[in-house]
């Protein structure tokens, strides 16, 4: 029975023992390598953290509107669809920093065909809308800046086949809308309906505006799309006119400039528009970078009729052998 004490007493004081060692090892100061851990779990915390990164609301201009006509901003309903579309173009920063680029080479193309036309400058916002200035194609079929059907393009003389495709012009693409939007303006007296019925049709903006017996675009109940689309361009234009106001901060030097050009008129057929292309020091690729209306590789021109095709100033381009 004294052996079994001895042994039951023994076995406490190694467990005392135990304890204190433990207890005494979590509070010893940590090794260099300890350390380091902890200091580098740090960083990446302090890295986790944005200091001088923040999104917040964002506050709508009180004189917003759309070629002079006015957003109602008393209307609650109004007010959250302008601002979901300030929240999605001004937080979508890397398409705004390319849109604001792309502005600084395309609209002093656009600006003027506009104003020849008595069309609102406000309008080139809505080519920013329709393609980011880009020459694509539609799941529908609409080509170029102004994003205009083979219908459409045909109907205002718009030369359209698998050689010339002059929806890929952008003066005669611009001058094409302008007119579609003067018909249309005469018809609604609304640069906002005229806006609407750019993207959704005429037929479809008159169906709506007899069904729910209203005259304004901003009454009227409209699909997701054509819905969003005016709000969209009010939002796309502001925050184009004042980058800076949404923080956006791009130098002179990081804008995309126009090459200069000279123009070349041709009336006969083209065998080849690589062979063509090195008459002037320059490749395939870079003549259809200034041409894209030149859809194929020659240019067939039966009938001998006279187009006008940009070449670029020497210099300004990588041409390689």
């Amino acid at each position: 029975m004294k052996i079994l004490k001895n042994v039951l007493m023994l076995l406490g004081v190694f467990f005392v023992v135990s304890t204190l060692i433990f207890a005494v090892q979590n509070n010893v100061e940590p090794s260099k390598g300890d350390a380091d851990v902890a200091e580098n779990e740090i960083e990446v915390n302090d890295k986790n953290v944005a200091e001088s990164y923040r999104i917040s609301a964002i506050d709508i201009p009180e004189d917003l509107n759309f070629a002079g006509e006015m957003v109602p901003q008393e209307d609650p309903e109004i007010m959250e669809r302008v601002d979901r579309e300030f929240l999605v173009n001004t937080y979508w920063q890397s398409n705004a920093v390319l849109l604001i680029k792309r502005a600084n080479k395309y609209f002093p193309i656009i600006e003027p065909i506009l104003a020849k036309n008595g069309i609102p400058d406000d309008f080139k916002y809505l080519a920013v809308a329709e393609s980011g200035l880009q020459n694509v194609v539609s799941h529908a079929g609409a080509a170029g800046f102004w994003q205009i059907m083979k219908a459409t393009g045909r109907e205002y003389g718009l030369e359209v086949n698998s050689n010339v495709d002059e929806r890929y012009n952008l003066e005669k693409a611009t001058e094409v809308a302008c007119t579609y939007l003067k018909r249309h303006y005469n018809k609604y007296g609304s640069w906002t309906l005229t806006a609407a019925s750019y993207n959704a049709g005429a037929g479809a903006i008159n169906k709506y505006l007899g069904i729910q017996q209203v005259s304004d675009y901003y009454d009227l109940l409209l699909g997701q799309e054509t819905g969003r689309y005016v709000f969209r361009i009010m939002a796309i234009k502001e925050i184009l006119s004042h980058p800076e106001k949404y923080g956006f901060d791009i130098d002179e030097e990081d804008m995309y400039k126009p090459v200069p050009t000279f123009k070349v008129e041709i009336d006969e057929p083209v065998l080849s528009f690589a062979d063509f292309a090195q008459q002037y020091e320059i490749n395939y690729k870079i003549l259809k970078r200034h041409n894209p209306w030149l859809r194929e590789a020659h240019l067939n021109n039966s009938s001998r009729k006279k187009y006008t095709i940009e070449i670029p100033n020497k210099g300004y381009y990588r041409v390689g052998k």
